[in-house]
């Protein structure tokens, strides 16, 4: 069986919080370590404008979200038609959080670090070494997210914050397991946000992810990235790195995505998107915005309108550049992606394009996206 530490790839000189990894360091001591104690409330601090941070700060938040972060181990079957048949044991991290009609906890992991393993072959290590097992795993690979489903309320579950208050230069505090070293904790700011324009692969659509240079290596896949007021904000994801390890390039999918994706699978056991039916070029270059009139490169180039579509139907022609969805700027195409994949199919909506120089509405009924549906897992 090959063992691996969850590490994801961001073109080609990146990578998910996963991948093959060579290191023969292991979960150490500090996983079976006694539980930590009760920690006091946080005064108010408003995390987008905190400056001048006393270390105690950090103290008092490691104390309070430190029981909420867990490793996650599992054996994952072989991928079909690979050239390795035997399973794949992968590790990673994980947050206990709770959300709305889970019964118990659930802990928010990345689904390249579970994949498609059973509950039976999930273990879920908590912060003082207690092993347990979900109950049942919702998965979304297309947003990278699996959520496994503790049933115990008596664990301690970690706040989730409104993502889209988070700002450039706030401090934030990244747990994980890297290289296999459970409940480390590592600090920086946050870099950017609404990032997008980085390869996942061939599953992950769905891209608008916080941008962080705190330390995040091998092992720290579906770790919690957290603010000051000890709210997780983000799922740690992948790193953007030519070694494969740090190198103050990391990304993390916000609270908020979490949140939405994480409602339908529990509620329905799958996510239903919003879909147009066209193909986006990978990026509008200046050059050809300018040359198409444009001022300012902002939006999202249809490069192919596929036949009996929502997009066909209204109108979209090749050449057009969407630069509104209603009263939303766009500002790719991943933004675009991500904007009507969060549309119920039905829902009538107005394009903006600029089409022959000029700005042009476009009126399209939303369709639903058929793309990868993966239920729950069971036992």
């Amino acid at each position: 069986m090959r063992k691996q530490l969850a590490f994801g790839m961001v073109g080609a000189a990146c990578a998910f919080l996963g991948g093959a990894a060579t290191e023969s360091l292991v979960r150490g001591g500090i996983a079976s370590a006694q539980p930590s104690p009760a920690s006091p409330s946080l005064p108010a601090l408003d995390g987008a404008n905190a400056g001048g941070i006393p270390h105690d700060r950090f103290q008092t938040v490691i104390r309070q979200l430190s029981p909420s972060v867990v490793a996650v181990d599992a054996v994952k079957p072989a991928v079909p038609g690979a050239s390795k048949t035997d399973p794949v044991e992968e590790s990673g991290s994980g947050v206990i959080v709770k959300l709305p009609g889970a019964t118990g906890v659930v802990v928010v992991t990345n689904y390249h670090v579970v994949g498609a393993a059973a509950p039976a072959k999930v273990y879920v290590t908590l912060s003082d070494g207690r092993i347990v097992q979900p109950a049942r795993i919702w998965n979304d690979p297309e947003s990278d997210i699996s959520l496994l489903n503790i049933e115990d309320d008596t664990l301690t579950a970690a706040p989730l914050a409104d993502s889209s208050r988070v700002r450039r230069g706030q401090w934030v505090l990244a747990f994980g397991s890297p290289f296999g070293l459970s409940q480390t904790v590592t600090h920086g700011i946050i870099s950017a946000t609404d990032r997008g324009q980085i390869s996942l692969g061939s599953t992950i659509r769905i891209k608008e992810f916080l941008q962080t240079d705190a330390a995040i290596n091998p092992g720290s896949s579906g770790g919690p990235l957290v603010d000051l007021d000890g709210r997780v904000v983000g799922i740690n994801t992948a790193i953007a790195s030519k070694s494969g390890s740090n190198s103050g390039v990391s990304f993390s999918i916000p609270a908020n995505l979490v949140k939405r994706i994480g409602g339908q699978l529990i509620e329905k056991g799958v996510v239903t998107r919003g879909y147009l039916g066209v193909q986006l070029a990978s990026a509008l270059e200046p050059a050809e915005a300018l040359r198409l009139g444009l001022t300012r490169v902002s939006g999202a180039l249809v490069e192919i309108v596929h036949p009996n579509t929502p997009a066909s139907a209204a109108g979209l022609k090749v050449g057009d550049v969407v630069l509104h969805i209603e009263d939303v700027t766009l500002r790719d195409e991943n933004h675009l992606i991500n904007v009507v994949s969060a549309l119920p199919p039905g829902q009538r909506v107005k394009l903006t394009v600029w089409r022959d120089r000029k700005t042009q509405a476009v009126v399209v009924t939303v369709g639903e996206y058929g793309g990868q549906k993966v239920r729950s897992n069971k036992p």
